[in-house]
């Protein structure tokens, strides 16, 4: 192995040492705790120190770095109190995350540093948000995202690469290239000679480095940055490495070759650095003595500060409290200036005063730019806005989602378009395991805004014509909206681009051009988790929301005997029960009325709140009304079949003739 020292002095030199000794020997700590019990799981980066501590050392402190969880050099490097850091491996509350999450499933916005969750690909497409907030802000900053070999395989990968080269954003994707997945060897994860190959396919700049020789990693990074910084731009960049020890401490190291394991252990990175010092002069015998002894010191002080933290004591406020960012919803009241206009052109007003209200704020979706969108809500957006906040993304739900959270970590709010509600499958993990966890996790606000294109009744099939909300209404973290008039429309997307929480919010594309009602002309919001008594009566409540609030109206208009609450609840999540207790207690008789299928529908969950809040209260089964448990079909006899629009009387009379 061959050191350079080009233009680094000697105390440079020796910062660098002491920046890969640290992690080394709180490892080598590490692992005597866990054969103790004392810490339930540990990631080693033994013999990859090199690639955390020199790109770390690359780094300004101000400039985002995401690391994975065997890249302790990163959390040292940017000089973490240990004892944070060995509390958070505990599961105290020193730590980054309450003990909700382990070892480096953590970030920390005092340190920009962005932990993984364990899908590993979203990690990528964050990097994307972070590095685009910065050069939209013209900062001359560099992002650094790390990834594993095996996560190159990743649809996430290959779509974060796509987008950072589109839109020429300044990320490091770095990949530690270290043999193994797990168990599974690198000819087993990919067919190619090397990765770095990959960034051709994208238009992007890449280099295999030397991973464990930290000169190298330093001073190729180094110059990297300085082109990145005058011309932004991503680069990909293969570390070879190896990992000494197991994929975790359990899983050991047996299926490795011992030729191998012989020869990456001569290539160590802390042993070979430490040599070429000594040999030059630099590093005495005496010193590193003396820095080992200080480094330890360290370690057991702290350790020590660690073990007297008490265990934390669970309560139910301090665990639901965190689902959401505390926010305190502010309302804009509206003149008495009105027009009347669509449901469609309620989103579009919304979408416009948001982004005149919020300078941050980023549009991004499909064809939404010059083409205004599949359904022309963002025409014109371009001209007055710009490209840089109205932007077209290539077809790539997932990365898209994930670079939304990377704007709203780096002080920006995001608004994705789906283009069809439909579509969102191919983002979920994102929604599911990363905007809805991260404030609960680590306290961080995921500001991200879904809007979801939803519904049948148009003849679009199986795949443009589904109702998904069940699938994140179950979801803890996420908010749900879902307004049924222009009016709502307005208010409630305004309300949910201001909460700093993510929202997704459907639109049912059937009302889009169908439904007119008298909007407000301004800027003005309604609160969210608040339903709507649209009707009232005595007989019955029905419980509705989207396209079946206008179809239950219908049959109202059409029986006008029949006394009854109709509720439209307007958001989901939260859900306004107390408006749903009070109604039923009343009537003693309730229909949910909904366009999902029925089983595991958020009527099946209404359902259950009633019949446990109100049961004494009731005069007859609560019913439901849904879809039928089958696809969307294509043909119009076929989706009037399956919508709940032709069956929905005869329930309802049923019901009242109990």
């Amino acid at each position: 192995m061959i050191f350079y020292k080009q233009n680094l002095t000697d105390p440079q030199l020796l910062d660098l040492y002491k920046k890969i000794l640290k992690p080394r020997l709180i490892e080598e700590k590490m692992l005597i705790l866990i054969r103790q019990g004392k810490v339930s799981k540990w990631f080693s980066g033994i013999g990859q120190e090199a690639i955390a501590v020199g790109v770390t050392a690359v780094l300004d402190d101000s400039e985002y770095v995401l690391p994975m969880h065997r890249n302790l050099g990163v959390f040292t490097s940017r000089n973490i109190p240990l004892y944070r850091l060995f509390s958070q491996w505990q599961g105290k509350a020193n730590g980054f995350t309450k003990g909700r999450d382990r070892s480096f499933h953590f970030g920390t916005q005092e340190y920009n540093i962005i932990g993984m969750i364990s899908h590993l690909g979203p990690q990528l497409g964050i990097a994307d948000g972070i590095a685009l907030a910065d050069k939209l802000q013209k900062n001359k900053k560099v992002t650094a995202v790390f990834t594993g070999e095996g996560a190159t395989s990743e649809g996430d990968f290959h779509e974060a690469l796509n987008i950072a080269a589109v839109w020429k954003l300044p990320v490091m994707f770095i990949i530690e290239n270290n043999g193994y997945g797990l168990s599974t060897p690198t000819n087993e994860q990919y067919s190619c000679e090397n990765l770095a190959d990959k960034g051709v396919g994208y238009g992007i700049d890449s280099y295999i480095i030397d991973g464990n020789n930290i000169l190298e990693v330093y001073h190729k990074l180094s110059q990297l940055k300085e082109h990145m910084q005058e011309n932004p731009h991503p680069v990909l960049l293969e570390f070879k490495t190896f990992r000494m020890r197991g994929h975790e401490e359990a899983s050991g190291t047996k299926y490795v070759p011992q030729d191998l394991m012989d020869e990456w252990a001569a290539k160590d990175p802390v042993s070979n650095y430490r040599d070429f010092l000594t040999k030059t002069g630099v590093l005495t015998a005496e010193y590193d003595e003396q820095l080992h002894k200080e480094i330890k010191e360290e370690i057991d002080e702290n350790l020590a500060i660690a073990n007297a933290e008490p265990e934390i004591i669970p309560t139910y406020s301090g665990e639901l409290d965190d689902v959401y960012k505390p926010y305190q919803y502010e309302e804009f009241t509206s003149n008495e200036s009105s027009e009347n206009i669509r449901f469609i052109d309620a989103i579009r007003n919304s979408l416009n005063q948001s982004m005149q209200h919020h300078k941050n704020l980023i549009i991004m979706g499909q064809d939404i730019a010059e083409y205004g969108g599949a359904f022309k809500i963002t025409d014109g957006f371009v001209e007055f806005f710009g490209k840089d906040r109205v932007r077209n993304t290539p077809i790539c739900e997932s990365a898209v989602v994930s670079t939304a959270m990377g704007l709203s970590i780096n002080g920006y709010k995001a608004i994705v378009e789906m283009q069809f509600a439909d579509f969102v499958s191919t983002g979920f993990n994102p929604i599911v395991n990363l905007l809805a966890k991260s404030h609960y996790r680590w306290g961080e606000k995921a500001d991200v805004v879904v809007r979801m294109p939803c519904g049948g009744g148009t003849q679009a099939g199986p795949f443009h014509s589904q109702t998904n909300e069940a699938w994140f209404t179950k979801t803890p973290g996420l908010k749900v909206v879902y307004p049924a008039f222009p009016y709502d429309a307005k208010g409630l997307l305004n309300t949910s681009i201001n909460d700093p929480n993510p929202v997704l919010f459907f639109e049912h594309k059937q009302l889009y051009r169908s439904v007119y009602q008298d909007v407000p002309t301004d800027y003005y919001t309604i609160p969210l988790g608040k339903a709507a008594l649209l009707k009232e009566g005595n007989s019955v409540t029905i419980i509705a929301f989207g396209a079946p609030v206008h179809w239950a109206l219908e049959t109202l208009a059409n029986n006008p005997d029949i006394s009854a609450d109709l509720i439209d609840l307007r958001t989901l999540q939260p859900l306004d029960t107390e408006t749903i207790f009070a109604s039923v207690k009343k009537t003693g008789k309730v229909i949910i009325y909904q366009e999902d299928t029925l089983f595991g529908g958020i009527a099946s969950d209404i359902s259950a709140l009633i019949m446990e809040e109100c049961f004494e209260h009731l005069d007859a089964p609560v019913k439901r009304v849904a879809s039928l448990d089958s696809p969307i079909p294509f043909t119009k006899a076929l989706e009037d079949q399956f919508l709940p629009k032709n069956r929905f009387e005869e329930v309802l009379k049923e019901l009242l003739a109990y």
